[in-house]
């Protein structure tokens, strides 16, 4: 395995996201490649962690002043074992191939654990729709699918929203895709309700974290009822965990942006989240006007320079983080275990490094890895795509149900799988076992190819 480890290094020195993604997987599935010698022989490790295909793209758009910019486009479909590809564009300055390529291998697990038949692929761009007029974004996106359009269809790829891309995107996405192929499919998830979307997709993400965290607590005879929650992030996700949290009768004491976060030791009711959701969504704000609202509030400005971040440090019971990769650090996790936290459930991507997830490991607290715990909104998305092919729209409850019973089932296998590798109660290794062995037994099916 560590000679495997080392061509993938040798091959792509410096995607440091992929490399560190590809190393949790590999590092937790050795007792599977030990006890399964054929996986060896067919070098799957090999085979899966390749990309069956990398598209990378110009993407050229003009903005309100007639000054033309040209962004790169990226999608990296990389595997289509169990299904056609399934993963979400990400706008942002940051995007880079490997923190795609990483987000697809990602994806490949998780959509895996979800139990619905979706391949695993991501993509996106370096632009920045922040600040962005309607119109820039739409030429924008104009643009990017002039090219995307010729890699993706229903049983192909079904790329859906992620970091920057939400419903305006989207929108103008499908559009521009349905203007160049002449046809009305679901290529896209996280549509508008009124041309093909599904209830509780934009929630779907954020409920699927809580509902992970619940059944954690549940198999510890506990529940959210009461809890403290740390939440980071203030986009789609940490709004609705922080609903659902509400829901559930717990109480979330923080919420962030790239600029600081907040701390409302009174808790973010459902009145305040419905205006951070107004800051977030419609007015496109940052998080520091939260305490002109609600001036009992305290803003932290963000601090790179101090190599830890302060959210993680107020005492609570749980933490979800919800903003990005790798923003919870070795000193981090110290923190969350110094401040009382005892379950940590992952809403972003790969939010902590793997000298973090060690500390909440050694330090025995419950730990649902997002592969896991954020595979509700691609099950949504899962969801819509069969809604699509039946043309019809299922009800809130009905979709909702089912977005549960989803969690509850991956939750079972995760506990199921690491009990069979003698590694009761390890979330992650559950996670990236059960995925491992259901996309590895497809892919041997389906021969070399």
């Amino acid at each position: 395995m560590e000679i495997i480890l080392s061509r993938i290094r040798d091959r792509d020195p410096e995607q440091k996201e992929f490399l560190q993604a590809v190393q949790e997987v590999m590092e937790t599935v050795r007792p599977v490649l030990e006890r399964n010698p054929e996986y060896r022989k067919q070098a799957v490790l090999e085979r899966i962690t390749e990309p069956e295909r990398v598209v990378l793209f110009r993407v050229p758009w003009m903005d309100d002043q007639g000054q033309v910019h040209v962004s790169r486009g990226f999608r990296v479909q990389m595997n289509s074992a169990i299904g056609p590809y399934k993963g979400g564009l990400r706008f942002h300055p940051s995007v880079t191939l490997s923190i795609i390529k990483f987000l697809a291998f990602e994806q490949v697990f998780k959509n895996s654990l979800t139990t619905l038949h979706m391949g695993g692929g991501k993509g996106g761009s370096d632009f920045n729709p922040k600040g962005r007029s309607d119109g820039e974004v739409m030429r924008f996106c104009q643009s990017f699918m002039a090219e995307l359009h010729r890699h993706i269809g229903p049983d192909t790829d079904v790329p859906a929203g992620d970091i920057g891309v939400g419903a305006r995107e989207i929108g103008y996405l499908f559009g521009m895709y349905k203007k160049l192929r002449n046809e009305f499919t679901g290529v896209l998830t996280g549509k508008s309700l009124a041309w093909g979307g599904s209830l509780i997709r934009p929630e779907a993400t954020g409920y699927g974290v809580v509902y992970f965290a619940s059944e954690m607590l549940d198999h510890v005879d506990d529940s959210i009822e009461g809890k403290t929650c740390l939440v980071s992030g203030s986009g789609n996700v940490a709004q609705y965990t922080c609903e659902k949290i509400n829901q559930l009768g717990g109480r979330v004491v923080t919420l962030s942006d790239s600029s600081g976060y907040i701390y409302d030791e009174e808790g973010i009711d459902c009145d305040k989240l419905g205006f951070v959701k107004q800051l977030k969504n419609i007015r496109r704000g940052r998080i520091r006007e939260y305490c002109e609202q609600y001036p009992n509030a305290v803003y932290t400005e963000a601090d790179a320079e101090l190599g830890y971040n302060p959210l993680w440090a107020h005492k609570a019971d749980c933490a979800m983080p919800c903003a990005t990769q790798n923003e919870i650090n070795q000193q981090d996790a110290k923190n969350l275990v110094q401040a009382g936290v005892r379950l940590v459930c992952e809403g972003a991507n790969m939010p902590s490094t793997p000298g973090a997830i060690d500390i909440f490991m050694e330090e025995g607290l419950l730990y649902g890895p997002s592969k896991a715990a954020n595979a509700g909104g691609v099950a949504v998305s899962g969801l819509e795509m069969a809604q699509n092919s039946m043309r019809l729209s299922w009800p809130r409850e009905e979709v909702e149900s089912r977005l549960k019973q989803i969690m509850h089932s991956i939750h079972t296998t995760c506990i199921d799988a690491a009990a069979e590798y003698g590694m009761d109660g390890n979330y992650m290794a559950g996670a990236n076992i059960a995925g491992f062995v259901k996309v590895v037994n497809a892919m041997l099916d389906q021969g070399l190819v």
